[in-house]
């Protein structure tokens, strides 16, 4: 679909700094990006509040601004205004959900898990899968099986004893080894700097 006449003229008023244009832009495309947004996290899987729905759309909108409205001037108008805001919705939104993802398992790498296993919801083990499949690289043998079964698999203390073969009471302290490799090896990944 092509760009519209009237997108364009939005656009070209927008980016010249005529009065209300950018918020005649924002409320021509809010219901798209929001739209977007629980597209984005339904597709990752990610359950959002509607807190984090307006967070997130209103980091989309905050970047459309960032550096005199940049990502807008580099739009090239071979499709539609929507097409594009569609995604760079979508490329925003998933970034700043990987980033609320690894900055959760993050959290559970430096403070541990909960005391009692079954605190430990499958969402947020879900949430926290991407994550947690970088860090086994770091891992090797019965560390990297224990946690691929307790955080991807989701199973209790007690199934991964009996499918490893290996006492109940190790699995707890074979989770703390894994959390101690991970957090030095985070520590020197500038992805978390």
């Amino acid at each position: 679909m092509a760009l519209t006449e009237t997108d364009r003229n939005l656009l070209d008023s927008c980016l010249t700094g005529e009065p209300c244009a950018w918020e005649a832009l924002v409320d021509r495309f809010v219901g798209l990006v929001v739209h977007v947004v629980d597209h984005t996290a339904r597709s990752k899987g990610v359950e959002i509040t509607p807190e984090d729905r307006e967070d997130l759309a209103a980091d989309v909108f905050a970047r459309l601004v960032r550096k005199d409205f940049r990502i807008l001037r580099d739009f090239r108008r071979k499709c539609s205004l929507a097409t594009y805001l569609t995604v760079i919705a979508r490329r925003i939104t998933i970034r700043q959900l990987h980033r609320r993802i690894r900055e959760r398992s993050l959290h559970f790498a430096l403070n541990g898990e909960p005391k009692s296993p079954v605190t430990w919801t499958v969402e947020q083990r879900i949430e926290d899968r991407d994550q947690i499949e970088a860090w086994l690289g770091s891992l090797s043998g019965l560390e990297a099986e224990v946690v691929r079964r307790f955080h991807l698999d989701g199973l209790s203390y007690e199934e991964i004893s009996r499918q490893l073969g290996i006492p109940v009471n190790s699995i707890g302290p074979t989770l703390s080894r894994a959390r101690l490799k991970i957090r030095r090896s985070n520590s020197a990944d500038s992805v978390f700097k």
